[in-house]
């Protein structure tokens, strides 16, 4: 074994026994930021090797949060707003998105996790939202929680549970002139895309970028934010480990 490849697993091993389990957070946010610069970086010919090697990163991060004993996480692998890139970057990782559906309902099995997919999907090409929903694995009982943000925008989001919580207090027979006093934070918290997932305590987001960019807006209210610099294919264990202990450091106050 290479010496700083064994320096790196002494590392983690003392970072991971300096976190007590109640040091960490329940529900991990991870923006995958920074593909096309990996990719610059490492000189690839093209974004899609970049985009293969980001997706099993997050195989591999669902491995460490498993073990870790995380209790749920929520990946942004694609935004609204990236739909704007040309096809010829889409295209390729919308395949490689969909090699990654077809590989999660085995690790999820091994790793005993459930899979949901959250986003505006209507958006996708077809092949995509098939594969997105065969992998779904809804288990509350799981021991982690995995919800794939995939083709998502925080806004979109609070729109969407906006018309859905109107249009049930409708269907329940809540007067339209009544609605402005029926609509309250339980109410749009309760239509959320994943519901089922408490607040994010942690949102991290690789690649140097300090800004949410819209991630999990309603949700992450509260969450305390580490911005890390390596490109999302370059993200270690170790990155994960230190983002954990600074997190473990903080004093939360929830706007106390």
């Amino acid at each position: 074994m290479p010496a700083a490849s064994a320096f790196y697993r002494y590392y983690e091993r003392r970072l991971a026994r300096s976190l007590p389990p109640a040091s960490l957070p329940g529900h991990v946010g991870v923006i995958v930021d920074g593909h096309r610069r990996f990719a610059r970086t490492e000189g690839y010919a093209d974004f899609t090797e970049s985009y293969r090697v980001g997706m099993a990163k997050l195989e591999e991060l669902l491995g460490w949060c498993a073990e870790l004993g995380i209790q749920a996480v929520t990946a942004w692998v694609l935004s609204t707003d990236n739909l704007r890139r040309p096809p010829a970057e889409l295209e390729p990782y919308y395949a490689i998105l969909e090699e990654l559906f077809a590989r999660l309902p085995d690790l999820a099995r091994r790793l005993g996790f459930s899979i949901g997919v959250s986003g505006s999907l209507d958006l996708l090409p077809t092949s995509l939202v098939q594969a997105a929903k065969q992998a779904e694995r809804r288990d509350p009982e799981a021991r982690l929680q995995v919800n794939i943000a995939l083709c998502y925008g925080g806004r979109q989001e609070i729109v969407d549970a906006c018309r859905w919580l109107v249009a049930d207090l409708l269907e329940a027979g809540v007067a339209p002139a009544d609605l402005p006093m029926a609509i309250d934070a339980d109410g749009i918290a309760e239509h959320l895309y994943a519901a089922d997932l408490p607040d994010a305590d942690l949102v991290i987001r690789t690649s140097g970028e300090s800004r949410l960019s819209g991630f999990l807006m309603w949700q992450s209210a509260y969450a305390e934010c580490v911005f890390v610099d390596p490109y999302w294919p370059a993200f270690r264990k170790t990155d994960l480990l230190r983002a954990l202990r600074d997190y473990a450091r903080r004093e939360r106050r929830f706007g106390a």
